[in-house]
């Protein structure tokens, strides 16, 4: 945790994808279809406290969400939910913190939050 916060000195967002050096940064999988996989994330995400939905585009597979900060800053995180194969799907997250400064590992915690949720409430179709 200690090198996300001197990471985070100098930078200020953070991603995930397939070919992610950290493990805890590697997309999700789950054996949903794209269309219900969005509809079952959507449902979790609006549910969380201090995460605000700004935008949902569900034929592309994108919701858009805000997070404010206790020192004040705000969030800007994307949700990008892809069909890997009938009946399977990943989930990729991006979050960024507005401003010059880095984040001290802040969306890194954010994506591992994310993350938690959502293999919590969906440990059924986690693959």
């Amino acid at each position: 945790m200690l090198k996300r916060v001197l990471v985070g000195l100098i930078r200020s967002q953070e991603h995930t994808g397939d070919r992610a050096k950290d493990p805890k940064l590697k997309s999700h999988y789950y054996r949903l279809s794209k269309d219900r996989a969005f509809e079952e994330v959507a449902s979790v995400l609006k549910k969380m406290q201090g995460y605000k939905v700004l935008h949902e585009v569900p034929n592309i597979g994108e919701l858009v969400l805000e997070k404010k900060t206790m020192a004040g800053r705000t969030m800007d995180i994307t949700i990008q939910i892809v069909g890997t194969g009938p009946g399977n799907s990943a989930v990729d997250i991006y979050s960024a913190s507005r401003g010059s400064l880095g984040d001290l590992g802040a969306n890194y915690r954010v994506i591992q939050e994310i993350y938690g949720v959502l293999d919590k409430k969906l440990s059924n179709y986690k693959s």
